[in-house]
């Protein structure tokens, strides 16, 4: 300067707060949104992607195979072999399967005559395994393994469990092992989606969830595609296919992602808790700052703690009136939605329609309600867009039964109605995560995903049902959505609304909104 005085030099960025609460620190340090945590988090959430593999690949394996007649002469009974005949009053040597009898396990286990509840066993073991795995691994990743090693043993157990179901030798066995994978995978899908969203920005944390649903859609979609290279070949070649490559995926989740630094923090495993947050630590933020006298300084080690387990949160929840009505209401819904979400797919083989194309079809709707919900989720009213969905799937899934006729018409109302039902499937976990407080907030998805599997285990045996009469299967998921969707009327709106802590803090708000 011209007096000879030094310049101003700029003051240094202020530091961060002395005292951070334990959003405040992840948040400073992970920084915003950007790749590297749409990757960190997309890793953990790809778990969907086999997780839908298993759910569905029955759809192939166990679907009942075409056949031909080889003559339409009469027998001694009386009996002519068409294309309309039941094959069970068939007799042995006028008809013959199309493809060879092990690629399928109707053909293979001669179950064309079993009764359609047995056709349909394996398909709902795998969902009740589901159901008792939720009740009792529910508390396994708040507890004792974490986010991360709970969500890599559900996937390399679930895997490994779908190999052995290569072995089986009839239909019993392999129902029991379809059981044992639906037992392992309870939890992969909740944790997979708790963890990703606990290694993200704050106001990423309910549209990440939208990952897991494209990754399911993407799973979903697979299945068409290797069952179509596959045909002919043995139905186990299907189990081998999808589950190596998820026993590669649990491996690479073990050694690549990170733990929640939430559940660490929770745990009091300070060393830990620094150094993923150094490692998750964004460009902008310099790692050096990131010392252990920082956290231990600038962390308020202090923190609201979610119940200890699904059963404590769900006697908080019962003992208040507000609450409890909402916990019912997800159910209903949940249960309504998981019936036709899950059964609709396993049904597509009562339809006229070319099952592998049907299968891409309804793939390809469940991404694309994903893509909606992503886009839409901001703009739309929670309560509205649940009655609207379900209505118009439920509406359209009954019409779809009386379609027969036009087959074109047919798979353009099934997969119309399916997407509906995807994009109910995808609001209605992401309206619980907003209806209940951050204490009970694991708890009461946790408890919804119950119900909503409980519906899914009986959607099998409808569809099975449903390949004499589609009113068993189609009109019934129809009605089912239907119904459950009305029930919202008797919860709140939640769009817009900031996420309470506890349950206090919600009944507060509440008092206030009456006045």
């Amino acid at each position: 300067m011209e007096d000879g005085s030094k310049p101003l030099e700029q003051p240094p960025p202020p530091p961060p707060p002395r005292r951070l609460s334990l959003d405040d620190a992840i948040e400073y340090c992970i920084g915003d949104f950007g790749w590297k945590q749409f990757v960190r988090s997309a890793i953990p959430l790809f778990a969907w992607f086999f997780d839908a593999q298993q759910i569905f690949i029955t759809v192939f394996t166990d679907a009942p195979p075409k056949w031909t007649c080889r003559n339409s002469t009469l027998d001694g009974g009386g009996a002519v072999c068409t294309a309309d005949s039941n094959l069970c009053h068939l007799p042995e040597g006028s008809w013959s399967w199309e493809l060879p009898p092990h690629a399928s396990i109707v053909s293979e286990w001669s179950l064309q005559c079993a009764g359609t509840i047995i056709s349909g066993l394996p398909a709902s073991a795998f969902l009740v395994g589901s159901l008792v795995g939720g009740i009792l691994l529910a508390t396994l990743a708040d507890s004792l393994l974490g986010r991360k090693n709970f969500l890599v043993l559900c996937c390399l157990l679930m895997s490994t469990t779908g190999l052995l179901t290569t072995v089986s030798t009839n239909i019993w066995v392999y129902t029991c092992l379809k059981f044992i994978a639906g037992f392992c995978r309870a939890m992969a899908g909740t944790c997979a989606l708790v963890l990703a969203s606990e290694l993200v920005a704050r106001n990423w944390r309910e549209k990440i969830g939208v990952i897991g649903f494209l990754s399911l859609g993407l799973g979903f979609l697979s299945l068409p595609i290797i069952a179509y290279v596959l045909r002919g070949f043995s139905w186990r070649l299907m189990y081998f296919s999808t589950c190596i490559p998820g026993v590669i995926y649990a491996i690479l989740v073990y050694f690549v992602v990170e733990e929640s630094p939430r559940w660490l923090y929770i745990k009091g495993r300070k060393k830990e808790f620094a150094g993923t947050l150094r490692r998750m630590a964004a460009p902008a933020v310099e790692k050096s700052e990131l010392t252990d006298d920082f956290f231990e300084n600038c962390v308020e080690w202090t923190e609201v703690k979610a119940e200890e387990n699904i059963y404590t949160a769900l006697r908080s929840l019962a003992r208040r009136k507000w609450a409890f009505r909402r916990v019912a209401v997800v159910m209903v819904v949940g249960f309504g939605v998981g019936l036709t979400y899950f059964g609709m797919p396993l049904g597509l083989g009562n339809l006229s329609f070319n099952l592998y194309v049907s299968v891409v079809l309804n793939a390809v709707a469940e991404m694309a309600a994903s893509a909606a919900t992503f886009f839409l989720v901001g703009k739309l009213d929670r309560k509205v867009t649940l009655v609207t969905v379900t209505a118009a799937g439920g509406s359209l899934s009954v019409a779809s039964v009386f379609a027969a006729r036009w087959k074109g018409f047919q798979i353009g109302l099934e997969m119309t109605s399916f997407f509906f039902a995807c994009t109910a499937f995808d609001v209605v976990v992401l309206y619980t995560l907003e209806l209940f407080p951050t204490c009970v907030r694991g708890s009461a998805v946790s408890v919804m995903r119950e119900a909503n599997l409980l519906g899914g285990a009986i959607g099998p045996v409808l569809a099975a049902v449903g390949r004499r009469n589609r009113l068993w299967s189609y009109g019934v998921f129809g009605v089912a959505i239907l119904i459950s969707g009305l029930s919202v009327v008797w919860v709140p709106e939640t769009r817009g609304r900031i996420l309470c802590d506890t349950l206090e803090e919600e009944e507060t708000r509440m008092a206030q909104t009456r006045r």
